[in-house]
This record gives structure tokens, C-alpha cells and sequence, in this order.
């Protein structure tokens, strides 16, 4: 499964995200409709993906964890709220945090574990599957899951025949988000390539703001720097090999990205200090409040969402992306990730809400709040709330090459766990960025250990 992730998601990507033409029949729900206040056996999507009879679920709670809290938290929270709206059910929202596999793993151990989960690690799901605490999803998911989503998207969370799960978000995790401000100030222009985009941080910073923000603290997106940029200098087939731990993390090709990293990351008259010790969401403050504390800020789109949430920056006039620089002459390529919902349990109500996030109607609902990519094909496009989100889906559609987030495809232990595995060596490399053959070496003893090697 992890080898079909890493090879199949580009043209799910291409098929699901990219599509310019939007059926006009396709509404978002409206949760102040006072007709969505009343508990429905027939409320039907009319969307063009599969139609949905809502039961009568007064009385039932639903339990419902995932990783997202903040702003992506509460949009989250408004795609339930029609669910309890057209069923009566109660649906509580817990933010597992950043630790997904520990907290998971700490509910299940205890029997605590929610109804329903959406976790962005593949390799997890691989685990739970091979230890049967989920259980595949019911003939109504399975059928909604056919009308709306490409078949690749199936493929990703199908194991041994049965369909265990629903990618209900997706993200572009190659763009670089910078202040419009400061580089319009610095007379900095939108780089290409990697040379281009050291020397337009070395413009910013010469004008007085550091070119770059890093947010830290507990890994993550450290490891979606290392796998851009191995993604452009390795390509996608060694990318796959190494996901897959075919490859050792002593590689060259592993030591050429650090080298690369290291010497941004350690360069201190380009980053603003402080990024091992500073959360991802203050690293978007930074970038874009008034006055910034920097010019630029890498992560996935739903930076998009942090803005809106944490600063006055308008998306799109103040706040802008550019994709992640070509390396060494690189094609365009696109690193991306998801969160698919699986289920602990096949009761009635659980089933409903996993039925209800594979439909257009769930989709629609975060599409128009913003800071989300769906990857339902029938999901209305339309509803992107501005033009930066349409472009996120074009770069998508014209990258020559996609791979899922290498960490999430690998063990929990190694590619998802907070102070262990390439999160905590990473972390320690951003601090010492000359210990190079260090890394590469704590990198392959951990992976190792979590393949069971």
C-alpha cells in the first residue's frame, strides 16, 4: 500500500483536484438554512455525486478525532454541524494534536477509541489494519466513495479487497507562501529555481526583514522540506525507494538534500532566529503580521487558513504562494498529503457520518471557508473562495510529478511521532546543520528500527 501511495497519487491528484469545470448544479449546504434544521429521513445531496438519505439519529453520539485544531479545527467543526443538523446525531470533535500515532494508539490501549478517525499518516492506517482495531467501511460508504472519488483514491485505502477509509482532505505541500509587502519593498521578483530563491531571501534580508521564518518546534515540517527538496534532487523514483526503506538513509543521494537544507537552514542571515523553539502557526504570524518579522514562509496550502485566522493579511493582495523551486534543473513536482477518516466501529451512526465526509456536501462546506483542497472529483470548484486557492489546484494539475508525504508512508515510529524519528533528528540538524553524515546516519538507525529490520 505504501508503494502504491507514493506512485499512484499524482494522477488521483490530477483527476480530483485539478478538474476547471464545475457542475453548476452543485450547491453548498447551508447550515443557517432553517430547513437543514429539521431532522430528515430523505435530505438527498444534490450534487452530482452519489445521493445521501440521512437516518434519524437523535440520541446517537458520534466521537470524531483528528490532528487539526485552530482555524482548520473549527471548519472541520462546521462540516459536522450539518451532519448533526440533518440527523439529530451529537458529534464531539477531539484535536489529537500533532502526535496522532500515540494518541490513537493511547485511546485504543485504554478502549477509548473514537467512532471515527481522520489521520494523515497511510503507514498508520497500514498498522491498524494489520492489527484489526478498524473495521472496513459498509456497503453505502463503498458506494459513495465509487460515485465521487477516482479510483486511485480507492486504491490508497483499499487493503486485501476492502475499503477501509475516506480521503476527505488533501493538501499541496509545495508552496511557498511570502509576504507581498516585503518583497515588493525589497524588489524581490518570484524565483524559479533554487539559486534564484536563495538570492531573493538574501534580497529580502538586505532589506532589512529576514527572507526566511521556520517554524519548528516539533518537526513536521521540517520533514516536508527534506522531502521537497529530495523529491527534486533525487526524483521520484529514488523518492519511492526511499519511502519504502529500499534505499538506506546513508545514501548520497539523502546527503545531497541534507547538504542543500544545511545550507539554508544554517544560515543566519537569511532565517530569523529562534525555529527550533517557534510552532508552525507562529511561524505564519511572523511572515504576516504588520510589521513582519519576515518575508517568507514554507508550508502546505492550508497556510492559507492560518493566515485568515491569525493576522489581518488578505490572502491573494497581501499574502500570495509561489510552487517550491526547481533544484538542479527539476521538473515541476508536487510532494502532497491527506486525512482519511476510518472507522472503529461499523454501527449505524458511524457509518452515516463516514457516508456523509465521502460526499460533495461535506466537501462543499470547507471548500467555501477556505484553507482546504478536496479530493472529490464532485465537489464543487467553484466554491474556492478566491483565486489563490484555484491557482494551488492549476499547480497541482501541471506538476510533471506527484508523491505522497514520504513520513506519513512510512512506520508511525519513524515518519509520525513527536521527539523521535526523522522529526526529533531533524529538529537536532536544524540546530547543528554541519553534521550532515550524523543525520543521514541517526536517520537510517531509527528507520531501521521502526521497519523492523
Amino acid at each position: 500500500m505504501k508503494t502504491i501511495a507514493a506512485v499512484m497519487a499524482a494522477s488521483a491528484f490530477l483527476a480530483a483536484c485539478g478538474s476547471d469545470e464545475a457542475d453548476d448544479e452543485t450547491t453548498t449546504p447551508d447550515a443557517t438554512d432553517e430547513t437543514s434544521e429539521e431532522t430528515s429521513d430523505d435530505s438527498t445531496d444534490e450534487s452530482t455525486g452519489g445521493t445521501i438519505d440521512y437516518p434519524d439519529l437523535s440520541g446517537e453520539t458520534i466521537d470524531v478525532a483528528s490532528d487539526w485544531s485552530g482555524a482548520e479545527q473549527a471548519n472541520f467543526e462546521a462540516v459536522l454541524d450539518y451532519f448533526e443538523e440533518q440527523t439529530g446525531a451529537s458529534v464531539t470533535y477531539q484535536s489529537l494534536g500533532n502526535n496522532v500515532a500515540t494518541a490513537l494508539g493511547t485511546q485504543i490501549e485504554g478502549g477509548g477509541a473514537p467512532d471515527i478517525a481522520l489521520v494523515p499518516q497511510p503507514g498508520l492506517v497500514d498498522q491498524l489494519v494489520d492489527s484489526g482495531d478498524i473495521v472496513p467501511v459498509t456497503e453505502n460508504v463503498v458506494a459513495q466513495v465509487d460515485a465521487n472519488y477516482a479510483e486511485t483514491w480507492r486504491d490508497l485505502s483499499t487493503y486485501d479487497g476492502e475499503l477501509y477509509g475516506v480521503w476527505f482532505k488533501a493538501a499541496n505541500k509545495s508552496t511557498m507562501w511570502y509576504n507581498v509587502g516585503v518583497y515588493d519593498d525589497a524588489g524581490a521578483e518570484i524565483p524559479e529555481t533554487w539559486d534564484d530563491f536563495m538570492s531573493t531571501l538574501q534580497l529580502v534580508s538586505d532589506s532589512g526583514v529576514p527572507g526566511l521564518v521556520v517554524g519548528a518546534d516539533v518537526g513536521w515540517p521540517l520533514t516536508d522540506w527534506f522531502e521537497n527538496v529530495y523529491l527534486r534532487t533525487a526524483g521520484a523514483d529514488m523518492y519511492d525507494q526511499l519511502a519504502a526503506h529500499e534505499i538506506p538513509w546513508t545514501d548520497e543521494s539523502v546527503v545531497e538534500a541534507l547538504e542543500i537544507l544545511g545550507e539554508l537552514w544554517g544560515d543566519e542571515t537569511l532565517v530569523l532566529p529562534g525555529g527550533a523553539q517557534r510552532s508552525f502557526p507562529d511561524s505564519v504570524t511572523a511572515a504576516f503580521t504588520d510589521p513582519p518579522e519576515a518575508g517568507t514562509v514554507f508550508e502546505g496550502d492550508f497556510v492559507a487558513g492560518n493566515i485568515a485566522d491569525q493576522t489581518d493579511a488578505v490572502v491573494g493582495e497581501d499574502a500570495n504562494f509561489y510552487p517550491f523551486p526547481s533544484i538542479n534543473g527539476s521538473e515541476p513536482a508536487v510532494m502532497g498529503a491527506g486525512n482519511v477518516a476510518i472507522a472503529f466501529n461499523d454501527d449505524e451512526a458511524t457509518m452515516a457520518l463516514m457516508e456523509y465526509l465521502a460526499s460533495p456536501d461535506a466537501a462543499n462546506i470547507w471548500i467555501e471557508l477556505g484553507g482546504f483542497t478536496s479530493p472529490n472529483q464532485n465537489a464543487d470548484t467553484s466554491l474556492y473562495p478566491d483565486e489563490v486557492s484555484l491557482a494551488i489546484a492549476e499547480q497541482l494539475t501541471s506538476a510533471e510529478t506527484f508523491r505522497f508525504d514520504m513520513s506519513d508512508l512510512t512506520p508511525s515510529a519513524f515518519g509520525g511521532t513527536e521527539g523521535a524519528g526523522m522529526w526529533s533528528i531533524l529538529i537536532d540538524f536544524y540546530q547543528n546543520t554541519d553534521d550532515v553524515e550524523g543525520t543521514a546516519q541517526a536517520l537510517e538507525d531509527a528507520a531501521v528500527a521502526a521497519y523492523g529490520e
